[in-house]
């Protein structure tokens, strides 16, 4: 896809786990994906049990079982679908609005300290919808 290429994330067919891994890795990283995230094993036993190709959103409840199946991508994956079922289960998040590129942000006002928030779920985080893109699982 010309995306991916834009992207840079174009790799050759992982031939073992350890390089699945490695691809998984680098996605994550670069593109500070910040939910869990699985990684099929070689024989593709998630894929053919999920039918996950190309692109599928799912999400898993406490007790381990599928609550939530979304369309298969790219035409029928619908992230704002599962932001709604996930609201409609476990409440609304407010998100903060980033500044639009470009715009100053005020200085805090003097006495007063900023922590920045930790990029790292909670214990106490719902189950959350994820979906591993084909050049991370194929």
């Amino acid at each position: 896809m010309k995306s991916n290429l834009k992207d840079e994330v174009c790799y050759a067919q992982p031939k073992t786990l350890q390089q699945r891994v490695a691809i998984a890795q680098d996605f994550t990283k670069r593109f500070k994906f910040p939910l869990p995230f699985g990684i099929d094993d070689m024989s593709n036993a998630a894929d053919k049990a999920y039918a996950a190709w190309l692109e599928r959103l799912y999400i898993i409840d406490e007790s381990g079982h599928i609550a939530y199946r979304g369309g298969m991508g790219p035409f029928d994956y619908n992230p704002k679908e599962v932001r709604e079922w996930l609201a409609a289960r476990y409440g609304a998040v407010k998100h903060d609005t980033p500044p639009a590129v470009g715009a100053t942000v005020p200085a805090p006002a003097s006495g007063s300290t900023s922590t920045p928030a930790s990029s790292a779920p909670s214990s106490s985080t719902p189950p959350a919808a994820a979906s591993a893109p084909s050049t991370a699982t194929k």
